[in-house]
């Protein structure tokens, strides 16, 4: 049953094979044996879950269906739920537990899902490596000295490592692409708005987007339909007619246009992953793809615009956490200032502090302009060159990161090493499109390779029929690692 799909979980509910509270139970007890490995979880309450999975039994008893009915999920720790420690992964939110839930939440829920636990995380989604939760480092489960990617790192860790069939993740610039692929599974993002935020902690607002990780584009796709929707609570929210993004799984690729984007494939790449890329594309022309360069001439600064916009956004959402409603609250200070100051100092760890100050600094007077004005007009431009290429392509492809999963603390001491480890993703949230990353080989180290689809704005029934139909003719997404075993 670990191993099983979403579709065989849920068909396997149904005709009474198995109960939620065995499947709860089954997956309840992986986390109480692999977590103390990986780390994946920060908060696991067999109670409520359990209480979950028996409501669920009882929906299905009385009549009631659904593709997610009875089935375990994870979620990723950023995302608020009722009852739960909701942490963020830092100091400052430690002893929070959320009063209500996060849309996100609320929708798998009224879907009948079984909420497995929450998912250790980068500290307030910073980093690509989670390796500054304040909860400790994720271990990747091909290789417990290496990362498994961040910030969803915990949500990825589960997943590869079959602690949960599926989980939620956020991505704000890479965050559930990279470590889909530096752990070997699927991961998607969608288009800015598709998916409520509201619930969601902020930590770049313009940015951030909620999205499913699995181990197919099929259980991504059942995930993306409870997930997606409108919501009157989320001005970012957009309002538009409900999908079944499950629609055109089943569509042949004869005529699909991938575009290559140039720049993408150029020096810093590995040579493993440039191989394993390259197959991916031989594989897509068997099934009746062909393949176009395009050109994303701005791509290049996509990196230092995300860190300009990104921090600038972060340094004013931060600014709510103050010690006086909720969180961390120093012991001993004197005056209200001195709350503040302590405050801050103890719950924040280094990364999100060095993102304050750089994003108060590209707000301050005298460098708005210079700074963050500028950043915002490249993020124009950088959507204007992706709208330009799909004038000639139907999707975009190339690597999800430049390498496989690198060594815990190889990077850490290096903030613009670790930042450029997002260098393919960082585009597409900086355009609000919906970009995925799919399992497409390994390198010399036995480590998983990811493959990254981009598709135009609202693209993600495409997206999800060109990733399913790769991985039916293909078996990179069902490998796992030893300790999936």
């Amino acid at each position: 049953m670990i191993h099983a799909s979403l579709k065989d979980l849920s068909a396997a509910l149904a005709a009474k094979k198995v109960s939620a509270v065995e499947l709860a139970t089954l997956f309840l007890d992986r986390i109480e044996k692999l977590n103390p490995t990986l780390n994946a979880f920060v908060s696991v309450d067999r109670d409520k879950t359990l209480a979950m999975a028996r409501d669920a039994d009882a929906r299905r008893a009385a009549g009631e269906t659904g593709p997610l009915l009875g089935v375990p999920l994870a979620h990723k720790d950023i995302f608020c739920a009722e009852g739960w420690l909701t942490t963020c992964g830092s100091r400052m939110l430690s002893n929070f537990v959320s009063p209500y839930d996060a849309t996100v939440v609320r929708n798998f829920k009224q879907a009948g899902a079984v909420t497995l636990g929450k998912c250790n995380m980068d500290e307030f989604a910073m980093g690509s490596s989670n390796e500054t939760s304040f909860y400790g480092a994720v271990k990747n489960p091909w290789d417990t000295a290496r990362v498994p990617g961040g910030s969803s790192g915990g949500s990825a860790a589960a997943v590869a490592a079959r602690l949960a069939p599926a989980a939620t993740g956020t991505d704000t610039g890479g965050s559930i692409r990279q470590p889909a692929a530096l752990c070997g599974f699927t991961g998607l993002k969608p288009t800015y708005g598709v998916v409520s935020r509201y619930g969601m902690i902020a930590f770049a607002s313009s940015l951030d987007q909620g999205g499913p990780m699995a181990r197919s584009a099929e259980d991504c796709a059942l995930m993306l339909n409870a997930m997606a929707g409108f919501d009157e609570r989320d001005s970012t929210s957009l309002e538009r007619p409900v999908e079944d993004y499950a629609r055109d799984l089943d569509q042949p690729l004869a005529g699909l246009r991938i575009g290559l984007p140039k720049e993408f494939f150029g020096a810093g790449m590995d040579e493993d992953v440039r191989a394993a890329v390259e197959a991916a594309l031989a594989e897509y022309r068997k099934l009746g793809a062909t393949t176009v360069e395009v050109s994303l001439p701005n791509s290049g600064l996509s990196v230092p615009a995300y860190y300009v916009i990104a921090p600038a956004e972060a340094s004013s959402n931060l600014s709510r956490f103050d010690g006086v409603r909720y969180g961390h609250r120093a012991a001993e200070y004197g005056d209200l200032n001195d709350m503040y100051s302590k405050s801050r100092a103890q719950g924040f760890g280094d990364e999100v502090k060095r993102r304050i100050l750089v994003g108060t600094y590209v707000l301050s007077h005298g460098y708005y302009d210079a700074y963050y004005l500028q950043a915002q007009k490249v993020r124009r431009l950088i959507a204007d060159d992706f709208a330009a290429a799909f004038k000639d392509c139907d999707v975009i492809m190339g690597p999800t990161s430049p390498s496989t999963a690198f060594r815990l603390g190889e990077k850490a001491a290096d903030p613009v090493q670790m930042y450029l480890s997002d260098i393919y993703t960082i585009a597409v949230n900086l355009a609000g499109l919906p970009g995925m990353s799919v399992p497409c080989g390994f390198d010399r180290q036995g480590l998983p390779v990811g493959l990254q689809i981009v598709g135009g704005w609202f693209a993600e029934a495409k997206m999800l029929n060109v990733a399913h139909q790769y991985q039916r003719a293909t078996d990179w997404h069902l490998r796992r690692p030893a300790l999936a075993e």
